[in-house]
């Protein structure tokens, strides 16, 4: 049977007053479970704590893993750009001597060296941020020069063009008279005498305009034996162009005639049988069959002047 009251004694060995206490069951059983209260709450609070901890542990851990994978990955990046950019600028200023425009030397962007272990990473990644917007300015710079020389190809571009343009105009590539049919060939002929024939005769009606097939400055607008009344034309390039038995002439010597210009009309003047045009062609002082050049301009020439 258990007891209700329980008497503790405290005798000091020094024989000093004795301590007497009377504690009843009940308040033992209090004291007893306050104390394992207290116990388990300490147990609890420190495995939380741990966990708390070791999860901290496990966040900044995870943190640090993602700022490295990220730095690494802002190094190979901007390693790539440097890169892509120096060849870019090495193939500008290929572009730049080419066409005549100053020549930029860039200096290469370096890589930082890279920290020390217990470094930062915050650190880490404002270097790599001060590299970017260096690479960023070489860029700009690099997009500026390259607006500057797209202008100047593109202004090279319409001289070339427009030479192209003033290249064909003075070369012989339409029919001088339109509709015309050849009756007479670049050739030998029996009639009126065995001899070469060294231009294609064009029969029209009388009266039909006569057009220049090429750009070019008139050299002789007069009558000249059989051939009657003719306007030669220098094209300026080797090419000279003859057009005989006209009935009368548009131009006069020395005068600039555009491709396509009336120079004067179809008629029979000198010796003729009919009215047509003795159409010639010389390079260089040499006549050439003018057949090839009544509809364009024939590729060998296009080869040679390109």
């Amino acid at each position: 049977m258990f007891l209700d009251r329980y008497h503790v004694k405290l005798v000091p060995q020094n024989g000093e007053r004795i301590w007497r206490f009377v504690l009843s069951r009940r308040s033992i059983v209090i004291a007893c479970t306050a104390f394992a209260s207290v116990v388990m709450g300490s147990a609890t609070f420190a495995l939380v704590t741990a966990g708390m901890a070791h999860h901290e542990v496990a966040h900044l851990r995870a943190v640090t893993m993602h700022q490295s994978r990220t730095v690494t990955s802002i190094d190979r990046q901007t390693e790539q750009l440097r890169a892509t950019l120096e060849r870019v600028e090495r193939e500008n200023q290929r572009i730049e001597a080419a066409i005549g425009m100053p020549v930029h030397a860039s200096k290469p962007v370096r890589m930082e060296k890279k920290a020390s272990r217990g470094a930062s990473k915050v650190s880490l990644v404002r270097a790599r941020l001060r590299e970017i917007a260096a690479v960023a300015a070489r860029a700009a710079a690099l997009s500026q020069r390259s607006r500057a020389r797209a202008v100047r190809v593109l202004n090279l571009g319409n001289i070339t063009a427009l030479a192209q343009a003033a290249l064909v105009a003075h070369i012989p590539s339409i029919d001088p008279v339109a509709g015309a049919q050849i009756t007479g060939c670049f050739c030998y002929r029996t009639y009126p005498d065995v001899e070469f024939h060294e231009g294609v005769d064009l029969a029209a009606d009388w009266g039909e305009p006569v057009r220049a097939t090429a750009a070019g400055v008139v050299t002789a607008a007069s009558y000249d034996g059989g051939y009657g009344l003719m306007v030669d034309i220098d094209h300026e390039n080797g090419y000279v162009t003859w057009y005989a038995h006209l009935s009368s002439t548009d131009v006069r010597v020395g005068e600039h005639v555009l491709k396509g210009q009336r120079i004067g009309r179809v008629g029979m003047t000198g010796f003729a049988t009919g009215p047509h045009v003795h159409y010639q062609v010389m390079h260089d002082g040499t006549p050439v069959d003018p057949t090839p050049f009544l509809d364009g301009i024939p590729r060998n020439v296009i080869a040679d002047r390109s």
